[in-house]
């Protein structure tokens, strides 16, 4: 995925339960797991409507060309 490793991994988790706390920490991961959701949702959003306002950005050149 980004080349992270097991040792690498393990090495995360220890922090993360160092700051945060063994109680807090599944709490700090969800609110991660919906941020990262929200955000590719978002940018597949923009993506499918890239192509659509370039199709009506298209027509209007045509439109334009016509008359």
């Amino acid at each position: 995925m980004f080349g992270i490793g097991v040792p690498e991994l393990i090495l995360i988790l220890i922090i993360g339960l160092v700051v945060f706390g063994p109680g807090k920490l599944p709490e700090v991961g969800r609110a991660l797991g919906k941020g990262i959701n929200e955000f590719k949702k978002a940018t597949s959003d923009i993506t499918e409507s890239k192509p659509a306002k370039a199709e009506k950005s298209e027509s209007k050149s045509e439109v334009k060309e016509d008359a």
